[in-house]
C-alpha cells in the first residue's frame, strides 16, 4: 500500500446499517494492512481547532525561563512541559529535535483514578490556554471511542467492548513544537522513527509533508491529510492485544529541505490510553494455529511504565 486510506465516521453514526458496516470494514482493511487511516466527520470544529493552535503557538513563544516553570519533575513528563531534545525514541541515542506539553485525563474528586493521575498544568501566563486543551481532549476521546466501537465490531467483539476500558484512561494530548533547524542536526531528525505506545493515536497537524509511514515492504510514504481530516494509528497496545492483527506502524517525522529550516512544524497528536489495569492479552478470537500467540501477557499501566523507561521519560 502506498497510499493512506480515507474513512468518513459520518458513515458509522448514520444510522443506516450498511454505511455503518461500510465503515467497519474500511478502517479494518486499513489497520490490517497499513495500520493508519485518514479520518472526515470527528468532532473538532474548525473554531476550535485555530483557537488551540493559536494558544499553543503562544505558548511555545514564551521565554524558555518561563516554559521551563512548568516542567514538573518527578512525574516522567505526564503532564505539563517537556524541553527541546528530552524524549529519544526506542533504539535511538540522540534526542528528538521538538519540546512538547501535555494535557492529562480530567476526572472528579470522587473518581478512584484521582489519586493515580497528575493533576493538569495551569499555564498563568494565558488564560486560555487551558480551556481550549480541555475542550480539544474531550473532542479527541469522543472522536476516538467511536473508532474503538467501529474496531470492536471487526474483531468480532460486542461493540461497547473498549467503552469502560477508555472511560477515564490515561490519555494523554500533547501539543508539539519542532523549532527551526538553526545548524547541522548531526543524525538528529524531529522526530525518530517508532510505533506509539497506546491504543490507537489521534493526530492534528498532519497537513504538509514531514510525517512518513512504513509500509508493509519496508517503504517510506508521505502521510498527509487533508485540512478536515486527523490521522488516526493503531498502537503498540492494541497491536498487541489484537495479537498484531491491526498493526502498529513504525512512522517518523523527518527534517525538512534545508530551505525550510528556518520554519517551524506543529503537530498535536492525542495518545488515547485506556485504564491501567486493562489487560492487553491477546484476544481469543485472534489467536489460532495460523497466528500464534506472539507477546507476553502484561496490563496497560505495565506495558506504559516499561516504555516510558525505554524512552527516557522514567529513570530506573
Amino acid at each position: 500500500m502506498d497510499k493512506i486510506p480515507s474513512v468518513d465516521l459520518r458513515d458509522f453514526l448514520s444510522g443506516e446499517p450498511e454505511r455503518k458496516q461500510k465503515f467497519v470494514n474500511e478502517i479494518g482493511k486499513a489497520y490490517e494492512e497499513i495500520g493508519f487511516v485518514a479520518l472526515k466527520g470527528h468532532f473538532l470544529d474548525d473554531k476550535l481547532v485555530g483557537d488551540l493552535y493559536g494558544e499553543v503557538k503562544n505558548f511555545f513563544e514564551l521565554p524558555t525561563e518561563t516554559k521551563q516553570k512548568y516542567e514538573i519533575p518527578g512525574i516522567g513528563g505526564q503532564r505539563g512541559y517537556v524541553g527541546f531534545g528530552k524524549e529519544t525514541a526506542k533504539g535511538f541515542k540522540k534526542g528528538d529535535l521538538k519540546e512538547f506539553w501535555h494535557f492529562g485525563q480530567y476526572v472528579s474528586d470522587d473518581s478512584k483514578y484521582k489519586s493515580q493521575y497528575p493533576d493538569n498544568v495551569i499555564v498563568d501566563e494565558l488564560p486560555k490556554f487551558n480551556e481550549v486543551g480541555k475542550e480539544t481532549y474531550q473532542m479527541l476521546e469522543k472522536t476516538g471511542k467511536y473508532v474503538l466501537r467501529a474496531l470492536a465490531l471487526y474483531l468480532g467483539l460486542d461493540e461497547f467492548y473498549f467503552d469502560d476500558k477508555i472511560a477515564e484512561g490515561n490519555s494523554i494530548l500533547r501539543p508539539i513544537h519542532y523549532p527551526p533547524i538553526t545548524q547541522e542536526p548531526d543524525d538528529a531528525v524531529r522526530a525518530a522513527a517508532h510505533g506509539d505506545i497506546n491504543l490507537i493515536t489521534l493526530l492534528m497537524g498532519s497537513q504538509g509533508k514531514g510525517l512518513q509511514v512504513q509500509n508493509h515492504n519496508g517503504e517510506w510514504i508521505d502521510a498527509i491529510a487533508e485540512p478536515d481530516e486527523l490521522m488516526i494509528n493503531v498502537g503498540d497496545m492494541l497491536s498487541r492485544h489484537t495479537n498484531n492483527k491491526l498493526k502498529s506502524t513504525i512512522h517518523r517525522v523527518v527534517n525538512p529541505p534545508r530551505e525550510l529550516w528556518g520554519t517551524s512544524r506543529y503537530s498535536i497528536p492525542f495518545f488515547m490510553h485506556p485504564v491501567s489495569e486493562m489487560s492487553l492479552n491477546a484476544l481469543e478470537n485472534c489467536v489460532d494455529e495460523n497466528h500464534p500467540k506472539l507477546y507476553e501477557d502484561t496490563t496497560a499501566g505495565e506495558f506504559l511504565h516499561e516504555r516510558l523507561i525505554e524512552l527516557g521519560l522514567i529513570k530506573k
